[in-house]
């Protein structure tokens, strides 16, 4: 885009009021502003496509997080994917696709230091880029060091992480794969189309019961991005020398005041003779993940033994209707919007 083109002003989405209950499109306004200039050092990218997560509930509400939580009044941010308009310095060519962490408007200034070049010859669609794919990458490989021929359970398994999670074990030589969803309508399409073998649906009958069901044999390996009963209900069914990945706590922060506490009755005793390994693990921590992920997840890609489940919606406006309805629990997978 020269710059002749750039136009003065462009829209970005606001946090209206903190959340206290369900989230709702009132939390949200969108505001025309000016388009901001780069500085030294900087780069003016037009934002292509962003992603809405299910932890941007979580920031919303106001409550003491270890991460920076949104401010009504002030824009959103969160994942995307931006074509470099300005770059001044040079570092940057404009054209270029990069990965920044500026969505939820149509245009961001970003330090060059932030921002990620996306390479075609790695993943074959810029939509890729904002798969949550790394976090169970990372949590399967590091955390729950899966062997060949366990056992593995992933709750959440219909969310960004767990949409994925399924089809890594699989890659990674797991035997069987079970995953907990909340309708049958998912649960169908992660038995016909994501690698799990059986699945737990939430309210269709004691959670327990249904996982001894589909592992009677007992789970040698948990991705946990629910906790609550289903952390308890997993624990119940280890077996001895089982690894557990705790990446999130979805039970308690789709609800209420959203904060990421989640006390869980622990069986010590158990844990201790079973030899339970309980490690939580989060992707920030393991900055390497993200190309080590993308080289993994691009030959999956174009072999066509990975997919990538997601919903696409268009405009900058659709972003809060798209995260209210990602809360609602009504898409399998990631959502992105579109700009």
């Amino acid at each position: 885009m020269p710059p002749h083109a750039i136009p003065a002003t462009h829209r970005e989405v606001r946090l209206a009021s903190h959340v206290d209950s369900e989230l709702t499109l009132h939390h949200f306004t969108v505001a025309e502003v000016p388009v901001p200039r780069p500085g030294p050092g900087q780069v003016l990218v037009r934002t292509r496509l962003m992603a809405v997560t299910a932890a941007m509930r979580t920031q919303m509400t106001g409550v003491t997080l270890p991460m920076p939580s949104f401010e009504p009044g002030r824009a959103l941010w969160g994942s995307a994917v931006g074509e470099v308009v300005s770059a001044p310095d040079g570092g940057f060519t404009p054209g270029e696709l990069v990965h920044h962490p500026y969505g939820w408007r149509e245009f961001a200034v970003a330090e060059e230091s932030v921002l990620q070049r996306i390479d075609p010859e790695v993943l074959p669609t810029p939509a890729a880029a904002l798969s949550q794919g790394a976090t169970a990458w990372g949590a399967l490989t590091r955390a729950a060091e899966i062997r060949s021929g366990d056992t593995v359970f992933v709750t959440g398994a219909a969310g960004g992480v767990g949409s994925l999670a399924g089809q890594i074990a699989r890659r990674l030589g797991a035997g069987r794969v079970i995953g907990s969803t909340s309708s049958e309508r998912k649960a169908q399409r992660l038995r016909a189309e994501l690698g799990y073998d059986d699945t737990v649906v939430r309210g269709a009958g004691p959670l327990e019961s249904q996982l001894r069901r589909a592992a009677p044999d007992g789970i040698d390996v948990l991705l946990d991005t629910v906790a609550g009963e289903q952390l308890t209900a997993a624990l119940a069914h280890a077996r001895p020398g089982a690894r557990f990945a705790l990446v999130g706590a979805l039970s308690t922060q789709l609800a209420g005041d959203g904060g990421i506490a989640s006390p869980v009755g622990l069986d010590a005793g158990l844990i201790i003779t079973r030899r339970i390994t309980l490690r939580g693990f989060g992707r920030y921590a393991h900055p390497e993940l993200i190309g080590e992920w993308n080289r993994e997840f691009g030959r999956g890609l174009r072999d066509g033994s990975l997919v990538f489940p997601h919903t696409l919606l268009r405009g900058i406006d659709q972003a809060p209707r798209g995260l209210c309805e990602l809360i609602q629990g009504r898409h399998t997978g990631s959502v992105l919007i579109e700009l």
